[in-house]
């Protein structure tokens, strides 16, 4: 591809990855990655904060999906509840929409996002109970994103996500 194309192949970052403090405890997850740092400059990178975006607030209670994942809460099965008892589920929907539209928007075919959020978890995610155990699973806004051909890395996985930017052809 040509530089005149590079704005198209863009790439869905969760904001707390890039040093923003949007995460629930007020902080942030900034990684130190040459190749977020190269993207960052050839203007590939579109920050993304599901959970702000859906309306909740820095800081906010910590929020788990019941035990389940993501796509269950988008199906109507399963819901997202802070720490409080809180149903934060249509928070969680809301940003997840949001992040599709902002993918879309930008051309982003593919994400980088927070693993172990129960927004943007790509492996594993919490088991809904508060107690730090983690379990299999994918948060919501990755599924959202997977449903409608993202493909979504997580931070450990920047080098999977340069590959596969290449094979798309955009000299990832």
């Amino acid at each position: 591809m040509s530089a005149v194309d590079l704005p198209e192949v863009r790439v869905l970052v969760s904001s707390c990855l890039l040093g923003e403090r949007v995460r629930y405890d007020g902080g942030d997850a900034g990684t130190a990655s040459p190749i977020l740092e190269r993207w960052r400059a050839e203007g590939r990178l579109v920050p993304f904060c599901p959970e702000v975006a859906g309306g909740l607030p820095v800081p906010r209670p910590p929020a788990e999906i019941d035990g389940r994942d993501g796509p269950l809460v988008l199906s109507g099965d399963a819901k997202v509840v802070d720490e409080t008892g809180r149903d934060v589920t249509s928070q969680f929907l809301a940003g997840a929409r949001q992040a599709l539209q902002a993918a879309r928007d930008a051309g982003a075919r593919l994400a980088i996002l927070k693993e172990g959020s129960p927004s943007c978890g790509s492996t594993y995610i919490y088991d809904g109970g508060f107690t730090r155990s983690r379990r299999t699973g994918r948060g919501v806004t990755t599924a959202l994103l997977e449903q409608n051909g993202v493909r979504v890395f997580s931070e450990n996985e920047i080098a999977q996500a340069a590959a596969y930017l290449s094979r798309l052809g955009a000299d990832g």
